[in-house]
């Protein structure tokens, strides 16, 4: 799958709790909308990591989207 990512995006994602929180400026909610588009059509993935060292700001939890039937 080929990941695209809108220029200047920026997404953190931290669990406190019970509770997860992605937060995003304009351009990455962009992107994750068309990583959850692209993760949908692929038919030979199932999921995608992202984190801090992947596509996350520092300091942030690691997000794994999964595709399931």
């Amino acid at each position: 799958m080929k990941i695209e990512w809108e220029d200047d995006f920026k997404i953190s994602v931290h669990v406190d709790g019970d509770a997860t929180t992605i937060s995003a400026n304009k351009v990455g909610l962009l992107s994750l909308a068309k990583q959850f588009t692209a993760l949908a059509a692929e038919d030979g993935q199932d999921h995608y990591r992202l984190d801090e060292n992947n596509s996350l700001e520092d300091s942030s939890s690691e997000l794994i989207i999964e595709k399931v039937d």
